[in-house]
C-alpha cells in the first residue's frame, strides 16, 4: 500500500478536528460556562428587579475546602512520585529516576502551581489536562581567545557552536640557532561567540476549553485523537521557524473567542470583536497541535503521528511519527467506559440554585416583616402621611381602624429546615461538612472523640477516594511522561540539588521501565493514628538496633531515619536535611567503620587467641584443683561420719552390760 499523499491525510485531520470540536461544543462548553458563572456566584438572570438578589456559593465552598486537602496530600512528601525497582539491579536507578523527575516537576517548574491548576480544573471542569514537553534554550557567551597558533585556532572554530566575531592576526619572524630564517609564525587573536544549548521538561496546564479529543475514546490510551488548539501571535511563531509568509496569511483567524467558556473566563472578551492589532505580528493565530493515529507510511498499520497546523488543520506546518501522547488527563469522579468523568461542581450547582431562591425569599420575607404593608380605608386616610414614612410621624385618619397592618407569614422556621436538608445534601455528595472541617461546635462538644473522628474520616473517604483516583490516572501518566522525556532528551550528566547535596544523575543509564507509585498522604482525620504508628514503628527499631547493633539483618540505620524523616515531613517539616543526614550516608559510614575497625584488630587477632587459650588452660586447671579439693572434704567428711557411728554404738553395748569389741579405723 502507498504512502498516504498530503492531501488526504489533510482531509483525514480536518475531519478529526472537526468531529471533536462538535463534541466538545455539544457536551462541555456551555456547561463549562455555567460551572464558571456559579463558582464566581454571579447572578442566575432570573432576578427580579426591588427583590432580594443574593446568590449563594455552594460550589466556590466545596471546591475551596478540597482543595487544601487534595494539595497537602499530594505535596507534603518531597517526592511525588517514586519509582520502584522491578529487579535487584534496579535499585539505584529507580533511586535516581524518583530524585530527577520530581527535581523536573518541583524545580524546572512550579510542581506546586502546577498541580494546583490541574487539581481545580478537574474539580471545576470535569478534566484537568497538563501538556509536558522537552523545551531547549540557547544561551550566548563571549569569549577572548590570544595568541592561538593556526592549529589551534582551526582546531576552536571546528566547534558549530563557536561564531567568530573579530580576528586579529600578528605575524611575528623567526631565525634558527645557526641563523637561518625560518617561515613567518603567525599568532591569532579572536573573539568568539559560543552558543550553550540546555534542555528541560516544561509542563504546561492546558485550558479545557483548548483541549479536544475523539468522541470514540474511552481512555486516554485508546484515544485516536486528541489536539491542542490555542492561540499564538504571529511573530512567536515566526521566530520558532515557521514560514513567515504561511504564517501572516492566517494572522488574525481566531475563533476560540466566541467559545462561551472562554468568555466566561476573560469576561473582556465579547463575540465578534474585530478589533486587529496594526502590527501583523502581533495578531494571534490558531494553533493546533494534534495527535492523531493513521496509516501514513501505508503499511496497514495506524501508527502515531505529530502534526502542527494552522485554524482547523487548513495548512499543516509540521507532520512526523511521534511515540508518545505528552498529554496527563485526570477527572475526580471516573464514569466508566468514557475518558471524562463528572466534575463536583456538577455535585452542587443544583443545590447553589435551591440555596439562593430560599435565602432569597427568606430576605423578601424578612424586608416584608421590617417594613410590613398596611391596609388603608379609601378617602378614610391621609395617603400623604400614610406614604411618609418617618419615626413619630403622624397619619391622619377621619375614623378609628381605617390603618392595619397586613400580617406577613413567617418562613423562617421551614425555611431555616430546608437549609440544613440541602446542606445534608451536600454532605452526602461530596463529604464536605462543618464537622470534617472541625467547625461545628455541637458536633464537637456532644459526641465521644472516636464518634468525631469516625465523623471526619467519613468525610475524608470521599476525598481520599479522589485523591486516589487522581493518583492512579493523571499524576501516574505525569511522572511516566516526565521520565520519558528525560530518557529521550537528556543526553548528558545532570547535576541537581536532592535533599541538600549535589548529586550527579545520567538518565541514560535508566532501565526501560519502573514501577511507579504515586505518594499520597492521608486526610486530617487520620494523621493522628498515622504519627501514633510512626512513632511505634521508630521506637522498635530503636529497640531491635540497640539489642542486635547497627549491622542487624532486621533493621537498617537508614530505616531509622526514613522513620524519622517520614514524622519530620507529617508535622511539616519538607526539608528534612536540616534535622537528619541521609540514610545512605549513615550506612556507607558504619559499614566504612566496621571495616576499618576490623583492619585494625586485624593485628592483634593471634594475640587475643593465645590470651584466650591461656585464659581457658587456666581455668581448666583451677577447676581440676577445686575437684580433687572437693574430694578430700568428700573424704575426711566421710571418715568423720563412720567415726561417729562406730563410737555411738559402743556407748550403747556398754549401756546394756555387754561386752564391747570395736574396730577402730587405724590412723
Amino acid at each position: 500500500m502507498a504512502e498516504m499523499d498530503d492531501v488526504r491525510f489533510r482531509s483525514i485531520l480536518q475531519h478529526e478536528i472537526q468531529s471533536a470540536v462538535n463534541y466538545y461544543d455539544s457536551e462541555f462548553s456551555q456547561e463549562r460556562a455555567d460551572v464558571l458563572s456559579h463558582y464566581l456566584g454571579e447572578p442566575f438572570g432570573n432576578e427580579v428587579e426591588n427583590r432580594s438578589q443574593v446568590v449563594a456559593t455552594e460550589v466556590s465552598d466545596t471546591i475551596e475546602y478540597m482543595m487544601p486537602s487534595l494539595m497537602k496530600m499530594f505535596t507534603s512528601s518531597p517526592d511525588f512520585a517514586r519509582f520502584l525497582p522491578r529487579g535487584p539491579e534496579d535499585v539505584k536507578a529507580a533511586e535516581q529516576a524518583t530524585d530527577l523527575v520530581n527535581f523536573a516537576i518541583n524545580t524546572d517548574n512550579n510542581g506546586f502551581r502546577v498541580l494546583h491548576d490541574f487539581f481545580k480544573d478537574a474539580l471545576l471542569f470535569k478534566v484537568g489536562a497538563i501538556k509536558f514537553h522537552w523545551s531547549e534554550t540557547d544561551t550566548t557567551v563571549n569569549e577572548t581567545y590570544e595568541n592561538l597558533t593556526e592549529d589551534e585556532l582551526t582546531l576552536l572554530i571546528s566547534d558549530p557552536a563557536i561564531e567568530i566575531i573579530s580576528q586579529d592576526v600578528t605575524e611575528m619572524g623567526v631565525v634558527s640557532p645557526d641563523g637561518a630564517e625560518l617561515p613567518m609564525e603567525r599568532n591569532f587573536s579572536v573573539e568568539v561567540k559560543r552558543t550553550k544549548k540546555s534542555g528541560s521538561v516544561k509542563l504546561d496546564n492546558v485550558p479545557p476549553e483548548e483541549l479536544i479529543f475523539s468522541r470514540r475514546a474511552t481512555a486516554l490510551d485508546d484515544c485516536s485523537f486528541i489536539a491542542h488548539r490555542t492561540q499564538v501571535r504571529a511573530g512567536d511563531l515566526i521566530e520558532q521557524g515557521y514560514d513567515a509568509d504561511i504564517v501572516l496569511r492566517y494572522a488574525g483567524y481566531d475563533d476560540l473567542d466566541d467559545e462561551p467558556e472562554r468568555q466566561a473566563r476573560f469576561e473582556e472578551l465579547e463575540s465578534g470583536d474585530t478589533f486587529e492589532n496594526a502590527d501583523p505580528t502581533m495578531r494571534e493565530v490558531l494553533v493546533t497541535e494534534a495527535y492523531i493515529k493513521a496509516d501514513y507510511d501505508g503499511d496497514n498499520i495506524p501508527e502515531l503521528r505529530r502534526v502542527v497546523a494552522l485554524g482547523d488543520g487548513v495548512e499543516v506546518l509540521e507532520n512526523e511519527p511521534f511515540d508518545h501522547v505528552p498529554f496527563a488527563l485526570l477527572s475526580p469522579i471516573l464514569m466508566p467506559h468514557r475518558m471524562v468523568g463528572r466534575s463536583v461542581a456538577e455535585m452542587v450547582m443544583d443545590l447553589q440554585l435551591i440555596k439562593s431562591t430560599i435565602m432569597r425569599q427568606m430576605l423578601d420575607n424578612l424586608y416584608l416583616t421590617n417594613n410590613s404593608r398596611v391596609v388603608a380605608v379609601e378617602g378614610q386616610t391621609n395617603l400623604d402621611d400614610l406614604l411618609s414614612s418617618r419615626p413619630g410621624g403622624v397619619v391622619r385618619v377621619r375614623a378609628p381602624g381605617m390603618v392595619q397592618p397586613l400580617a406577613v407569614p413567617q418562613l423562617g422556621q421551614s425555611a431555616f429546615a430546608m437549609l440544613e436538608y440541602v446542606d445534608q445534601v451536600r454532605d452526602q455528595r461530596t463529604g464536605f461538612s462543618k464537622a470534617s472541617m472541625g467547625l461545628d461546635p455541637s458536633t464537637l462538644q456532644s459526641t465521644t472523640a472516636s464518634a468525631v473522628n469516625a465523623t471526619i474520616q467519613g468525610a475524608q473517604l470521599k476525598i481520599e477516594m479522589i485523591a486516589r483516583v487522581f493518583a492512579e490516572t493523571g499524576c501516574k501518566d505525569l511522572a511516566k511522561g516526565v521520565l520519558h522525556l528525560l530518557q529521550k532528551h537528556q543526553d548528558s550528566e545532570r547535576v541537581v540539588r536532592i535533599r541538600g547535596e549535589f548529586v550527579s544523575i545520567d538518565p541514560r543509564a535508566f532501565a526501560n521501565g519502573f514501577d511507579l507509585t504515586v505518594e499520597v498522604g492521608l486526610g486530617n482525620g487520620r494523621e493522628d493514628e498515622k504519627m501514633a504508628m510512626l512513632a511505634q514503628i521508630a521506637g522498635k527499631q530503636e529497640q531491635i538496633i540497640a539489642q542486635l547493633g547497627p549491622q542487624n539483618p532486621v533493621v537498617k540505620p537508614s530505616q531509622y531515619v526514613n522513620t524519622l524523616k517520614r514524622i519530620a515531613e507529617m508535622a511539616g517539616f519538607k526539608d528534612t536535611e536540616q534535622f537528619f543526614a541521609s540514610g545512605d550516608q549513615i550506612d556507607q559510614q558504619i559499614a566504612q567503620g566496621v571495616q576499618q575497625q576490623g583492619q585494625d584488630n586485624s593485628a592483634g587477632i593471634e594475640q587475643a587467641k593465645l590470651e584466650a587459650e591461656i585464659a581457658l588452660k587456666r581455668e581448666k586447671m583451677q577447676a581440676e584443683i577445686a575437684l580433687e579439693r572437693e574430694k578430700m572434704q568428700a573424704d575426711l567428711a566421710l571418715r568423720r561420719f563412720e567415726l561417729e557411728a562406730e563410737l555411738q554404738l559402743r556407748q550403747q553395748k556398754l549401756a546394756a552390760g555387754g561386752n564391747v569389741s570395736v574396730n577402730l579405723p587405724r590412723q
